[in-house]
């Protein structure tokens, strides 16, 4: 079973690492594409990972369904900057710092990726919007700016596609647009 577990969790973190990368290279970020998520595949992400793989969702949050935390989540987090809760520090001056571009670019592209990827056949334009919506936007603590960006994002991808949504001077506009003014 853990071999088997192994296999389809190194399977699903690679094609989701190819997406990311597909999508990163269309808003100017083929750098961020490529190093993206190289901690999952660190023994303390991916033992956990495998351990509590599903399949159809984060093993994340199989984990802390049982044990109420996640070290594989803790570790991640603290190493990737394009989650919005490596930016939150509740002791410095400025709690929810604005993420700067690369990683507010990757971010939204990781998001996209991990709908396309776990949603498969079921996924469509409007599904990350109505994720962001019921799931993160006012649940994960964020700066109000990038939350603002994340929502004009999301909102387009619905109204259009991701292909006209995600070309590198759309991303860049709305970055300046709500984080920069």
């Amino acid at each position: 079973m853990k071999i088997k577990n192994a296999i389809k969790h190194f399977k699903l973190i690679t094609h989701h690492k190819w997406v990311v990368f597909k999508l990163c290279c269309k808003v100017g970020e083929p750098w961020r594409g490529l190093l993206h998520d190289m901690s999952k595949y660190s023994p303390t992400e991916f033992g956990e990972s495998m351990k509590y793989y599903v399949g159809t969702h984060s093993p994340i949050t199989e984990a802390k369904k049982e044990r109420g935390y996640s070290e594989a989540w803790l570790h991640h987090k603290g190493r990737n900057k394009h989650h919005l809760e490596y930016w939150v520090d509740d002791y410095a001056p400025k709690k929810t710092p604005i993420m700067p571009y690369p990683y507010a670019a990757e971010m939204i592209c990781d998001k996209l990726a991990a709908g396309i990827v776990y949603e498969g056949k079921n996924w469509t334009k409007e599904f990350e919007l109505s994720y962001w919506k019921t799931r993160e936007k006012e649940k994960v603590k964020m700066n109000p700016k990038i939350r603002d960006f994340i929502t004009a994002v999301m909102t387009q991808v619905a109204e259009q596609d991701i292909d006209k949504t995600l070309t590198k001077e759309n991303i860049r506009q709305l970055y300046k647009k709500y984080c920069e003014s």
